[in-house]
């Protein structure tokens, strides 16, 4: 009887105040992941009203509509108590709306700002630290994530940690410093050299990357990516000896990653033994079926073993995967 009295109250009380109703439709909505739906509720509120357009602008932001977003709660953001939940909330979905819209340098302010009050929320140090470095402000970046990585700033671990999240953001200059300063502080750091190696590889510095690979492996001899990528340099280089050598660890570590068995199949391609090729190629197939490059190769293989039928099948599977990509 008691809860049914409530109910009633809490009915008659929408009832007598129909923006509060709105607003708390809106945001039982927003909450409940229909975003489009609250800004449906919110349509019959005054424009002006900063706390129906506080949650538009909410709306906005979760119906990935962050340019909306931010001009929707801009010019309201003041007009909200100091301090209340409601302005919090409007500093950090600027924020993070600014960064989504590509506005980046408008959105630091805001999630600095949201840092305050949320110093260990992991989205925010996410984007805040990515904010930073595409701004090329490092040290900020590293500070940031140091602390979500619970790491201290200046350590060699928080200089790998920034630079693998560089690495991310194809900042790979800034990457670079970042991986010499810690192996300055921390010459036998795990990562460092892989990662300076990479790049080295991608930029075609093929003996940079060799002899980069080649020290990370004296620090972590199981480290089945380095032997991946060392016989990927050797392989550009056409050393196919070596290139088996470095591939076969890396699948003995790992024998679950595509990558190395495709490189095995081509490098047994280059030495005319196309029975030990096929296998290697199949491998990859059976671990990455949608791998194009797996079954391109294949393909390429079937036809210089005259099965023109089996080959016509994997070309055709690399085209449609082709186009899958290209859409």
């Amino acid at each position: 009887m008691h809860g049914l009295l409530v109910g009633l109250l809490v009915l008659a009380s929408a009832a007598a105040d129909p923006r509060a109703a709105a607003l708390a439709e809106a945001r039982r909505l927003v909450n409940a992941g229909k975003p489009d739906a609250a800004l449906e509720a919110l349509r019959t509120l005054p424009i002006d009203d900063p706390h129906a357009a506080q949650l538009r602008g909410v709306a906005h932001y979760h119906a990935n509509h962050p340019v909306q977003a931010i001009e929707t709660l801009g010019p309201v953001v003041a007009k909200l108590p100091e301090g209340s939940v409601e302005r919090r909330e409007a500093i950090q979905v600027l924020g993070l709306a600014s960064y989504l819209a590509g506005r980046i340098a408008e959105a630091i302010p805001h999630l600095e700002q949201t840092r305050a009050w949320a110093p260990d929320n992991p989205e925010l140090s996410y984007v805040l630290g990515m904010a930073y470095v595409q701004t090329r402000q490092a040290d900020k970046a590293r500070a940031t994530w140091a602390r979500s990585f619970g790491v201290p700033a200046g350590s060699a671990a928080a200089h790998l940690l920034a630079a693998q999240m560089m690495v991310r953001a194809e900042l790979d200059e800034l990457a670079d410093a970042e991986l010499k300063q810690a192996l300055v502080l921390d010459p036998r750091l795990p990562r460092a050299n892989f990662l300076l190696g990479q790049t080295a590889l991608f930029r075609g510095r093929l003996d940079d990357a060799i002899a980069l690979f080649k020290r990370e492996l004296e620090i972590n001899p199981g480290d089945g990516m380095a032997f991946y990528r060392l016989g990927d340099a050797y392989s550009r280089q056409l050393r196919w000896d070596d290139a088996l050598a470095a591939l076969q660890k890396s699948v003995w570590i790992n024998p679950y990653y595509s990558g190395p068995y495709i490189l095995l199949g081509k490098a047994y391609m280059k030495k005319g033994d196309l029975a030990a090729a096929e296998g290697m190629l199949r491998q990859a197939v059976a671990y990455d079926p949608n791998n194009k490059a797996a079954h391109y190769l294949l393909g390429q293989l079937l036809q210089q073993a005259g099965r023109a039928e089996e080959a016509r099948r994997e070309m055709e599977i690399a085209e449609r995967l082709q186009g899958a990509t290209n859409r």
